[in-house]
């Protein structure tokens, strides 16, 4: 009876800590979410017709949120969502990080100042995906797979392709510059 008990108390425990293992840190916080948020919108401003754009025509807004993200001699076009992380993360630019690998799917570094969060589930994390995890936490993605931590988007690399080859499997230095 007694080794039945050990047996579903090991089991419980694998089954939870598996799921800690996918984050920047093992020592960051998780964040308590009760309800799970929509993703932020990457809808174009001119999509919307009938409300107010603050750039009043200025077009500089939308340039900022096409960038290079760069390993070594491969660059990749990417993307930056339309948000107030995405824009404070753009007027770092242009950026050296030195990234840390992190469980075979992602690179990370931390930033010495906060940005803006807006965090939510994503659920499914895809190649290429560019997330902040808290709020100074620059997470890479070169994996697909499914997560339960909440992360507050950046962008994604427009193709992904070749990305986790160009990453390597330790720690790398990307550059993050406006195109």
């Amino acid at each position: 009876m007694k080794r039945l008990i050990n047996c579903w108390v090991l089991t419980f425990l694998l089954l939870f800590m598996g799921n800690a293992l996918t984050a920047c840190s093992d020592n960051d916080p998780m964040e308590e979410v009760t309800e799970v948020p929509t993703p932020p919108s990457d809808v174009d401003e001119d999509d919307n017709e009938g409300n107010s754009n603050d750039n009043n025509g200025d077009t500089s807004e939308s340039m900022e949120r096409n960038i290079t993200i760069s390993v070594n001699e491969t660059s990749f076009a990417a993307t930056l969502a339309d948000s107030d992380a995405a824009r404070a993360f753009a007027a770092m630019l242009p950026l050296m990080l030195d990234m840390s690998e992190m469980n075979g799917n992602e690179k990370y570094h931390y930033l010495s100042e906060e940005l803006p969060t807006d965090s939510y589930r994503p659920g499914t994390i895809q190649a290429g995906d560019l997330m902040l995890y808290g709020s100074s936490c620059i997470v890479l993605f070169y994996e697909t797979f499914s997560s339960g931590y909440s992360y507050t988007r950046l962008g994604q690399i427009d193709n992904p392709e070749g990305l986790a080859a160009a990453l390597g499997s330790g720690n790398v230095s990307v550059r993050f510059e406006v195109r």
